[in-house]
């Protein structure tokens, strides 16, 4: 069994090539400031010096990243090392950041093979990595994405004529190509699985990231990196990982901010309604707040309601507030199931300019949409980690030290379920009496 030691001070082992050490933890409060944090280098160069790329930390550093967020202050240690890690932080911490600087500290320039492969559940987020990914590159290596299906026949020749050294893919596009023998993993230095508990989480999934981790390439042979804000039973994950060898059995698990994994300058609201009143409640909720821009989630359809010949719930409250919204920001909508043209076209509708987004649990993870103000869950999710997800897409730049709002709409039977998430992840959800704030006709 695996176990799990926590150091406060922040202190780490030193590890020397075939020492056999038991996975760990390092849990880091966001009321704590590890000691050694004080001691530690001010600027991201200093972390990194002498083993990311001069070239890689320049380019960081022009587009604003000098000062290491907590994460990567703890982690970028054990990550420039070599060490197997699972990276356990909140919503926009700066993991991506932290595993892309080691996957350019790891990789051999000169080399032309697939030497790093970042894996991701949605294409979404596989886009907001690949553009980071490429900046930082700057043109010194080649970064590929492999998100749409329809481009993978494309793909696979310039693969094979020119392979790339980074690789950003969905599972299923990467199952594909290396099924179809587009390229070999056996030359792959870093694997990373970004929002791995999403994709362990997904049955469409979590077999073909199986193939992934122990059949395309062996755990001894790479460094693997597992990223996520929320890793439910992470001791459990943890003594798996080893377990079926994901990982080597030194694996560190470096969680910062596990006592408040919600940022707590978020409002959290909720009104208990009926099904048939939610629009009219969504409406008046629009009209109250005055968002900046506001992404409103709404539940998947379910098979049983496809078979009925139903719309989606996406495009019913969609064409709802195009109808009956006055206000001035856009409504668009984002469904599973557009193609990735149509998928890609409404997100680059929304940067710049003020939205309403309506969307399922895809725009949860990897959208970076800086300027959402509020966020309206006009379905309760269906986990504690979905709700996070949700909430973490507000309350960035520049609104990070504002008042930015969640609003949850639920029946009374589903209250306790909002108990729950409370309970769960530790914030405190006001009511709004529906009475006092609404009427209908």
């Amino acid at each position: 069994m695996a176990v799990a030691v926590a150091f406060p001070s922040g202190a780490l082992l030193p590890t020397t090539p075939g020492t056999h050490l038991a996975p760990f933890t390092l849990r880091f409060p966001f009321h704590l400031r590890p000691r050694c944090a004080a001691l530690a280098a001010a600027t991201l160069r200093e972390v990194c010096a002498g083993r990311v790329p001069d070239h890689v930390l320049q380019r960081a550093e022009e587009v604003g990243y000098v000062v290491p967020t907590e994460v990567q202050e703890q982690s970028l240690p054990l990550l420039l090392s070599g060490q197997d890690c699972i990276l356990h932080a909140q919503t926009g911490s700066g993991k991506t950041l932290a595993y892309l600087l080691s996957v350019f500290s790891a990789i051999d320039f000169s080399r032309s093979s697939v030497q790093a492969l970042v894996v991701v559940p949605t294409r979404e987020l596989g886009m907001q990595i690949t553009k980071v990914a490429r900046l930082l590159a700057a043109k010194a290596c080649t970064v590929m994405a492999l998100l749409d299906g329809g481009m993978l026949k494309r793909q696979k020749s310039w693969v094979k004529a020119e392979p790339p050294a980074i690789i950003v893919a969905t599972v299923a596009s990467l199952c594909q190509m290396v099924e179809r023998r587009a390229f070999s993993l056996q030359s792959m230095r870093v694997l990373v699985i970004d929002e791995v508990d999403f994709i362990f989480g997904s049955s469409k999934q979590v077999s073909s990231l199986r193939k992934i981790l122990t059949s395309y390439s062996a755990a001894s042979s790479r460094q693997t990196i597992f990223a996520s804000a929320s890793i439910p039973q992470h001791n459990r994950f943890l003594h798996d990982c080893v377990q079926h060898k994901w990982t080597k059995s030194d694996v560190v698990h470096v969680h910062v901010h596990p006592v408040q994994p919600m940022p707590s300058h978020l409002c959290h609201k909720y009104v208990i309604c009926t099904k048939k009143e939610r629009l009219h409640v969504l409406l008046t909720l629009l009209e109250r707040d005055a968002p900046k821009s506001g992404i409103i989630f709404v539940a998947e359809q379910s098979e049983r309601s496809k078979k009925a010949g139903n719309p989606p719930s996406t495009t019913v409250v969609a064409e709802f507030l195009r109808n009956a919204y006055k206000g001035s920001l856009d409504v668009l909508l984002l469904e599973e199931d557009m193609n990735f043209n149509a998928r890609a076209a409404s997100f680059s509708e929304v940067k710049g300019r003020g939205f309403l987004l309506v969307s399922t649990d895809i725009a949860s993870r990897g959208f970076d949409l800086p300027q959402t103000s509020h966020i309206y869950n006009f379905d309760l999710p269906k986990t504690a980690t979905d709700y996070l997800h949700r909430a973490g897409r507000t309350g960035r730049e520049p609104f990070s030290r504002l008042e930015c709002g969640v609003t949850t709409l639920i029946t009374d039977e589903e209250h306790f379920v909002l108990q729950r998430f409370q309970n769960e992840l530790k914030f405190h959800c006001e009511e709004l009496p529906l009475e006092s704030m609404f009427t209908f006709s």
